[in-house]
């Protein structure tokens, strides 16, 4: 419920701004307006981010330690699991967006996007990025390689477990309950990574907007 909620969001972020550009033609945006969409569009997907790890290692309970499921997912620790996810994903946007104020920009700025995106933001600023830089590498290091890194080791153990079953009813049934949690990890991870480790190529910027509409929409929608 979380999950689906932080999505509508997400999509909410973005989605509608985008659909009234098309719709009228006009296509500004004030500085104001751009700061707040960034606020809750890293707000939002850092959400997505942390949902999906917890949503991993639930599927690792279930399946590698079925009898003690109730137990050790019990409500005290999904609820805890959540409070840390929305800490943590509103520190780091508030951090980003503080940053991103002491940056200078000309009148007016074109952003190549349809929407404004941190690292294309950071490109377009007139004054020094290096420590924006830092920072967002950073926290793409720490807030998604550590999260990205627990899901690989969840369903390396989970895929460990379904080749123990001996029966192949037995093994779809486990696969089966993780099979569209997976597609959306694998989805969400390698095209919003594509998009923050090609941000150094400003020639891709059209390969970027597709790549952020794959999770930026199509992504909550599955």
């Amino acid at each position: 419920s979380n999950l689906s909620f932080v999505d509508i969001c997400f999509t909410s972020t973005t989605i509608p701004k985008m659909l009234v550009n098309i719709q009228t033609q006009r296509k500004a945006i004030t500085y104001e307006s751009c700061i707040m969409q960034m606020y809750f569009f890293i707000l939002f997907i850092g959400l997505d981010n942390f949902l999906l790890t917890v949503m991993a290692y639930d599927r690792f309970v279930a399946i590698c330690n079925p009898l003690h499921f109730m137990v050790i997912m019990n409500p005290r620790l999904c609820g805890l699991l959540v409070l840390v996810s929305w800490i943590m994903s509103t520190l780091h946007s508030l951090l980003e967006n503080l940053m991103m104020s002491q940056l200078s920009f000309c009148t007016e700025v074109e952003i190549p996007h349809f929407f404004r995106e941190l690292n294309k933001m950071i490109q377009l600023a007139c004054s020094d990025t290096f420590l924006n830089n830092l920072v967002m590498y950073f926290a793409t290091v720490l807030l998604v390689g550590a999260p990205l890194t627990g899901i690989l080791c969840s369903y390396s153990k989970i895929v460990s477990s379904i080749r123990r079953i001996s029966s192949a009813e037995g093994k779809y049934k486990a696969f089966s309950t993780c099979a569209s949690h997976l597609s959306v990890v694998s989805l969400f991870y390698c095209t919003g990574l594509g998009v923050y480790l090609s941000s150094a190529a400003p020639q891709s910027s059209h390969l970027s907007a597709v790549a952020s509409v794959m999770y930026t929409v199509v992504t909550p929608i599955l």
